[in-house]
């Protein structure tokens, strides 16, 4: 029994196609209670409540003080690297970093009419808190792709928050990232907790303007329930990817790419939309093959069993138009035509154009963010970027000639709206001029 199933889209229902673009869903209703509950005692206890919570969730048993990560424990984590995956670490920091700084958005000003100057300015943030999942896994990754897009757009103060793991520790690569990424500090706090104290502060860790970072069902619950009093980014859920090729594409390299998205999770999406029968009953073979190999072959066969699929399609344009329905976190184009392709393509996270880009070299080393949008949020989000640690503050400079310009559209709409104040503020001036 093949583990991704082949459907052919013009032989499905409404229903079967609605099925085909449903990915999983995070069910943040049912842990809703215990988060509100975990935001409330972190938010009344501080770091009495984070030591409770560590203890009970991640099984470490942390004094106050051992909170915050010191000096001795990241000059530890550097030596017990080793000088390649350092290296690694600096040279992905280095793409990110020339990437993000060609998303800067620039300041202007403009004269709109004689006497009406107006403008806009880029100011920074003054505080970010990053969430970098952990415990058993490791994401330095994760960690550069929110770091590096903050300290570019100029913000003064980035700390992390990252669970440890049962001996109190966090892994070498995330620490040795964290320097490379210049983080400010960083803090032995998962969960619900980390984003609780993050929000409201606590003896120990500060109190941010902004958090962002995926996480789990608890961490994205939480960062829900906190969102009224500080700015978030956006929930992210499972990986996922969708590939649209013909019958150019090399088949090894498609099952490989379906593959590696779906080791990430038993949740992970793993789609292929293609002209060609020949492609797919190839790539169909391959995948189980290619499972078996993995040491995380349970993990795929149960992603591609949930969400992963082959689908047909008569032509490309039948598949531009699925794909954009779907929005897809990851997109990659491997057809013969795939930068006339690329033109037709507005729902998407991220796109890799060709046989020689896939997903697995942007997540770790080209330089756009990972941290990208999910489960079709793609239709009205874009990635993690610099522009989500910036603010657009707008100018506005009239000269005496200007506001006579403007002092009768103004009046109007003033009175217009019942709001005689506004007008008068505008006549008081002019009587003066």
């Amino acid at each position: 029994m093949n583990s991704i199933k082949t459907v052919k889209l013009s032989e499905c229902s409404e229903k079967e196609r609605e099925a085909l673009l449903k990915r999983s869903e995070l069910n943040i209703r049912s842990v809703l209670p215990q988060v509100v509950k975990i935001v409330s005692d972190v938010r009344g206890a501080g770091d009495k409540a984070l030591l409770k919570y560590g203890e009970r969730f991640d099984c470490t048993k942390l004094r106050g003080g051992e909170l915050r990560v010191s000096e001795a424990e990241f000059q530890l984590a550097c030596k017990q690297l080793d000088t390649a995956t350092v290296r690694a670490i600096e040279k992905a920091a280095g793409s990110i970093k020339r990437f993000h700084v060609k998303q800067l958005p620039q300041g202007w000003t403009t004269q709109l009419a004689p006497g009406v100057k107006v403008g806009q300015l880029v100011r920074p943030l003054e505080s970010v808190g990053i969430y970098v999942p952990g415990g058993l896994a490791r994401y330095p990754s994760s960690l550069l792709m929110a770091a590096i897009p903050a300290r570019v757009a100029g913000v003064k103060r980035v700390v992390v928050c990252t669970p440890p793991v049962k001996n109190g520790k966090i892994d070498a690569a995330v620490l040795a990232a964290a320097k490379v990424a210049r983080v400010d500090a960083v803090f032995k706090v998962g969960g619900a907790q980390a984003i609780a104290a993050m929000a409201y502060g606590t003896e120990t860790v500060p109190r941010v303007d902004k958090i962002v970072g995926p996480g789990n069902v608890y961490v994205v619950a939480a960062k829900q329930a906190v969102a009224t009093d500080v700015d978030i980014d956006f929930a992210a859920g499972p990986s996922e990817v969708l590939i649209v090729a013909d019958n150019s594409a090399v088949p090894s390299f498609v099952a490989a790419d379906l593959v590696s998205q779906a080791e990430h999770d038993p949740n992970a999406a793993a789609v292929l939309v293609t002209t060609s029968k020949e492609l797919a009953s190839k790539v169909q073979e391959l995948v189980e093959k290619m499972i078996e190999e993995d040491p995380r072959k349970q993990v795929v066969r149960k992603a591609l069993e949930k969400y992963g699929r082959i689908v047909l399609v008569r032509n490309l344009n039948r598949a531009i138009e699925f794909a954009n329905d779907y929005a897809p976190e990851h997109i990659q184009l491997m057809v013969k035509q795939s930068r006339k392709l690329l033109k037709q393509i507005k729902n998407a996270g991220s796109i890799f154009v060709g046989a020689y880009s896939p997903v697995a070299a942007g997540d770790f080393a080209v330089g756009p963010n990972h941290i990208l949008p999910t489960g079709g949020a793609a239709r009205r989000r874009s990635s993690l970027s610099v522009l989500n640690f910036v603010k657009l503050l707008t100018v506005q400079e009239l000269s005496e000639e200007g506001l006579k310009r403007v002092a009768e559209t103004a009046k109007l709409l003033a009175e217009v709206e019942g709001l005689p104040g506004h007008a008068r503020s505008i006549e008081e001036r002019l009587r003066k001029v």
